[in-house]
């Protein structure tokens, strides 16, 4: 047995008892017979992963978001330097996009996301926020405190943060001041990152060694199918291979893996990426990680030759399919990528009890 094997166990065993799964009031109050449908743990941040959960709640209730904590612009970064929290802002987005299309949820989802505007010290803190950072102050237990708020939005799903501790994003960046184009440099934070005129050629996070939040892992090792992206390239999809805890999980679950790629480049942090571009840089910093199949918007996929070369080196089938809002943004719409979802785990998933 090897070392990354035996240290996955302890992180299993470290989850405490009954909180290794997503409990039935995080579910929207729907108690669900357990191997009825596919266990899925999406991994992301911010929009990109907000796209995921709000198609993936449409086909499964039983539901983990795995979120990045390396926010530190806005409310969150805020928050996080005042009081030295997890950052709550993508948390709280996944949260919103697990509320159900009642009147129950929506409305909730509206009250966590909506702004204060004002000329004070309020400004701009999303109440979602405030909320989430309170709890953490009352229970002193991140996990516990969001099943609570889950809870009390009817959340079709389970939200847990990536690691124990807020993380700062690092990147090497070529020509991030333009009067130096060839130089490469460090830029620190994801909010500089994500904007940075330069072009990223690595990332990593400071602690270099985060822990993994426990529940996070048993979550992907328990799982059916993982989906990671869309989202941020460096800022939202490859930090989670950054925490070794949950990439030695990601390479020894016997889950299916879907990565789902992004309809267009990001201005600043990819500009002028291709898919399989995306998929090299990926596989840079997990170049161990396998795949199972390489999700894209037909539209978005000039050379699906190229594609489909550079998912084989993850060992990955190409799905294409329309997934984009038909109104020009380069947007999912939840209805079409949960119908891509659900034929990618029909088709390349194991034979199980949810059909």
């Amino acid at each position: 047995m090897t070392g990354r094997t035996l240290r996955l166990r302890r992180l299993r065993r470290a989850v405490p008892e009954g909180r290794g799964g997503r409990p039935a009031e995080a579910r929207g109050g729907r108690v669900r017979r357990r191997g009825t449908q596919p266990k899925v743990v999406a991994l992301g941040g911010g929009r990109g992963l907000s796209s995921s959960l709000a198609a993936l709640r449409r086909i499964t209730g039983d539901l983990t978001a795995v979120v990045t904590v390396a926010d530190d612009g806005g409310s969150s970064g805020r928050l996080r330097d005042e009081l030295g929290v997890l950052p709550p802002g993508d948390l709280r987005k996944a949260l919103a996009a697990l509320c159900g299309d009642d009147d129950w949820g929506q409305t909730w989802a509206r009250v966590i996301q909506h702004r204060f505007q004002s000329q004070g010290d309020l400004h701009d803190h999303a109440v979602g926020n405030l909320l989430i950072v309170a709890l953490w102050e009352q229970l002193g237990d991140p996990v516990q405190a969001l099943d609570l708020v889950g809870r009390l939005l009817g959340a079709h799903g389970r939200v847990l943060p990536m690691s124990a501790v807020p993380l700062e994003l690092q990147a090497l960046v070529k020509g991030h001041d333009p009067e130096h184009p060839e130089e490469i440099g460090t830029v620190r934070g994801q909010a500089t990152v994500a904007l940075t005129p330069g072009e990223v050629q690595s990332v990593h996070v400071v602690p270099h060694d985060p822990p993994a939040v426990p529940e996070a892992v048993a979550a992907v090792l328990d799982a059916d199918w993982v989906v990671l992206g869309p989202g941020s390239w460096f800022s939202s999809v490859i930090p989670h291979l950054l925490v070794p805890e949950l990439l030695d999980a990601l390479m020894e679950t016997k889950a299916r893996r879907v990565l789902s790629l992004n309809l267009a480049p990001q201005p600043g942090e990819t500009d002028g990426f291709s898919p399989q571009r995306h998929l090299e840089v990926l596989g840079r910093h997990a170049p161990k990680l396998a795949l199972d199949v390489v999700l894209a918007d037909q539209a978005a996929v000039p050379d699906g030759a190229l594609l489909e070369e550079a998912a084989k080196r993850f060992g990955a089938a190409v799905e294409l399919a329309p997934v984009a809002r038909t109104d020009g943004t380069p947007r999912h719409d939840p209805e079409l990528l949960a119908a891509a979802y659900d034929r990618i785990f029909r088709m390349h998933g194991r034979i199980g009890p949810w059909r």
